[in-house]
C-alpha cells in the first residue's frame, strides 16, 4: 500500500513539474541544437537545372512558356547523382544540417508523391525517387534534415495563380477549387512528414496569400502533432520558430533570438552554367563570421546540375569552408554572439558560459597588435586558437584606484596568421563584465 501512494506521489510530482514548464522553455530546449548548428546546407536541385534558367520564375515571370520549361523533364536524369557524396561533402564542410528543396513553386517534386502528376519517377529522365537516398545518407551521418516546401505551386490546375500577369481564379469565385489545392497541399506535407520526419520545415511562397487563406496556424497545429520538436522557420505568415532573411546580411543585430542567413554561393539558387560570379572562400568566411557573431546561422546555398553533381567551384568553396572551421571549431559551434564593436574592431563569438571571449581577426595589425576596449575582466591568458601560441599582453590606461579598466593589446606573430581569420581565444577570471559607462575619462588633475 505504501508503494502505491509512493508511486502517486511521484506521478503527481512529475504532473507538477511538466506543468511548470512554460512555452519559452519548450522553444529553447527545441531550438538548442539549431541554435549551436551555425552552418547549414541549402540544396536547390529541379529541372531548371537542365537549361540553368531561373527556378520556376523563369516561366512566371513569363521569359519562357510553362510548356517549354517543363519540356526540361525530358533531360533530368540524375544519372551521376551520387547522395552519399553529396553528404560527405556536406559534413566536411562543417554543417551540421541540410536544407532540400522538395518541391520548389514549379511543382516538380523530387520524390515518388501520391499526390499531383509532377514527380521525379513518373515524370521525369531519372525515373527515381531522388529524395529518399540523400536523407537515408544525412540519417546515417547524424546530420539533421530540413525540407524546403513551397506553398504556391504555379502548376497545378487548382492553385489560382499561374504567371505573373495569368491568373486561374478567384478565390471568392470558387472557393472548391482552392480547397481541393489546399487538400493537395496538405496531403503531400503528411505524406513527408510520415515518410521522413524531418528536423525543419522550411517554407517558402507564403506572400501569395494571407495566413488565413493558407490556413497557415491549423497547418502548423497538425504538422507539430506528430513532432512537437521540429522547427518552422518564419515563411508560414510569421507562426515559425526563427527569422529567414535572405541574401543581405543584417547591418544590425537582429532582435530575433534564432535567425538564418540563406544565401547563394553565386547569384543564383538553382544550376546556371552562365552565372560565373562565385563568391570567393575568404568572402564566404567573411559572411559566415559575421553571422555567427551576431547570433545567427548561416544556410549556404549550393545548386547542383541536372546529372546530380555539384559544380567543381562549389565544392572547393565548400572544402575551404570546413577546413577553416574545423581548426576553429570550438569558437564556432555552441557559441553566443559576441560583443560589440565599440570593444573589439571585428567580430567575435561567446562561450556558453561566457568565460572565454573568441576574437575574429581577418587581416594581419600594423604593429602584429589587436585592441580590446573596456572588457573588466582580468585576462587570464589569451591564445592562437588552432596552435596554441600564447600571446603577449600589454594593458594601458589603467589606475589602481579608478575603475576604468583600460585598453589591453595582444600581439600576434606574423607566423601565425591564418589565410582566412585568425581566431584568437581571451580566457577571462569569469563571465565576461562590459564597461559601460559613457566616458573612460580619469579626472586626476
Amino acid at each position: 500500500m505504501k508503494s502505491r501512494i509512493l508511486i502517486f506521489v511521484m506521478f503527481i510530482c512529475i504532473s507538477v513539474q511538466g506543468q511548470n514548464i512554460t512555452p519559452e522553455q519548450n522553444k529553447f530546449d527545441k531550438m538548442s541544437w539549431f541554435s549551436e548548428a551555425k552552418l547549414g546546407i541549402f540544396i536547390h536541385w529541379g529541372i531548371y537545372s537542365v537549361k540553368g534558367i531561373s527556378e520556376s520564375w523563369s516561366f512566371f515571370n513569363e521569359y519562357i512558356s510553362h510548356r517549354d520549361y517543363l519540356n526540361q523533364l525530358d533531360s533530368f536524369d540524375a544519372i551521376n547523382y551520387n547522395p552519399k557524396k553529396w553528404v560527405e561533402l556536406i559534413k566536411n564542410s562543417g554543417a551540421k544540417y541540410a536544407v532540400i528543396t522538395s518541391k520548389h513553386h514549379d511543382g516538380f517534386a523530387l520524390w515518388k508523391t501520391k499526390y499531383g502528376n509532377l514527380n521525379s519517377v513518373n515524370n521525369s529522365a531519372s525515373k527515381k525517387d531522388l529524395l529518399t537516398p540523400f536523407i537515408n545518407e544525412l540519417k546515417r551521418n547524424k546530420l539533421k534534415l530540413g525540407l524546403y516546401y513551397s506553398l504556391p505551386d504555379w502548376s497545378f490546375s487548382d492553385y489560382d495563380n499561374f504567371t505573373k500577369n495569368k491568373k486561374r481564379y478567384l478565390i471568392h469565385e470558387e472557393p472548391k477549387r482552392w480547397e481541393k489545392f489546399i487538400a493537395y497541399r496538405d496531403n503531400q506535407l503528411f505524406e513527408l512528414n510520415n515518410l521522413f520526419n524531418p528536423d525543419i520545415w522550411w517554407f517558402d511562397g507564403d506572400w501569395e496569400h494571407s495566413a488565413q487563406e493558407w490556413k497557415s496556424l491549423k497547418l502548423k497545429q497538425i504538422l507539430l502533432e506528430k513532432n512537437p520538436k521540429v522547427i518552422i522557420n518564419s515563411r508560414l505568415n510569421n507562426y515559425g520558430d526563427y527569422d529567414t532573411p535572405e541574401i543581405g546580411v543584417p547591418i544590425y543585430r537582429p532582435k530575433s533570438n534564432y535567425w538564418e542567413l540563406c544565401l547563394t554561393i553565386n547569384d543564383s539558387w538553382g544550376y546556371q552554367k552562365n552565372d560565373k560570379n562565385y563568391k570567393s572562400s575568404m568572402q564566404i568566411i567573411d559572411i559566415f563570421v559575421d553571422v555567427i557573431s551576431k547570433g545567427g546561422n548561416l544556410l549556404l546555398n549550393i545548386g547542383p546540375k541536372a546529372d546530380g553533381t555539384i559544380p567543381k567551384q562549389q565544392e572547393a568553396i565548400l572544402k575551404d569552408l570546413g577546413k577553416w572551421i574545423k581548426k576553429h571549431e570550438s569558437a564556432i559551434y555552441k557559441t553566443k554572439r559576441g560583443i560589440p564593436y565599440d570593444h573589439f574592431y571585428g567580430p567575435t563569438t561567446l562561450n556558453k558560459k561566457e568565460e572565454i571571449l573568441y576574437l575574429f581577426v581577418r587581416d594581419l595589425p600594423k604593429d602584429n597588435k589587436i585592441v580590446l576596449k573596456g572588457i573588466e575582466n582580468k585576462i587570464n591568458r589569451a591564445y592562437i586558437l588552432g596552435d596554441g601560441t600564447i600571446l603577449n599582453k600589454q594593458l594601458l590606461c589603467k589606475v589602481y584606484w579608478n575603475k576604468y579598466p583600460g585598453i589591453s593589446y595582444l600581439e600576434i606573430p606574423k607566423d601565425n596568421i591564418d589565410p582566412y581569420y585568425t581566431v584568437v581565444a581571451v580566457v577571462l577570471d569569469g563571465p565576461i563584465k562590459l564597461f559601460k559607462e559613457k566616458t573612460g575619462a580619469i579626472e586626476s588633475n
